[in-house]
């Protein structure tokens, strides 16, 4: 059965937006986070996103080759929500119209058996949560306090209510833990 896995970074304040801009934590994920991460994205068979996290990773990802994260991502089916974007020049990339049944088509997707990964956790999410599409929600918990940032910038939003049950907890050298949840009791 095919699953959709949210992968996203989070502070301990509930900020997820622009980790890239965080201050840098030593040893960055390690080599422990590193390989979690490249085997999420090749057990994943396309990366479905949101507007906000294409246009953060189009313009860092094609810039980089010759690793097993770069090069999968580079290659992979893309597919990312969006009202505005027409002609994405991220290689493989398909807009989804965000005026569109959303839900639906990536209901379809999953359907079609295509195992799906997301980064960020924004309105997308939420609609792909409201809708019983995702089935797997990894939280990776900054020792950070970011102290900044807007509603729209926090994990914290009103929503529905949603059980998760705890499925591993890893802990990395740096500090950072990784909680993956099933979603769903």
């Amino acid at each position: 059965m095919s699953k959709i896995v949210n992968s996203t970074y989070i502070s301990l304040d509930g900020v997820v937006e622009n980790p890239h801009l965080w201050p840098a934590l030593p040893a960055g994920r390690g080599d422990t986070g590193d390989q979690i991460q490249v085997d999420l994205l090749q057990t994943s068979d396309a990366v479905v996103m949101g507007r906000r996290t294409y246009d953060a990773f189009a313009p860092v990802w094609p810039t980089r080759s010759g690793d097993p994260y770069s090069d999968r991502i580079n290659t992979m089916p893309k597919y990312v929500v969006s009202s505005t974007l027409t002609d994405p020049e991220w290689a493989n990339t398909t807009v989804i119209d965000g005026n569109g049944d959303v839900t639906g088509e990536i209901r379809r997707l999953k359907e079609s058996g295509q195992n799906l990964v997301q980064y960020g956790f924004g309105q997308l999410s939420f609609a792909m949560l409201e809708a019983g599409l995702l089935d797997e929600i990894r939280l990776w918990v900054h020792p950070q306090i970011v102290g900044s940032g807007g509603l729209g910038d926090l994990l914290f939003r009103e929503t529905t209510p949603t059980n998760l049950r705890l499925l591993d907890s890893t802990p990395l050298g740096n500090g950072i833990v990784i909680l993956s949840y099933a979603v769903g009791s």
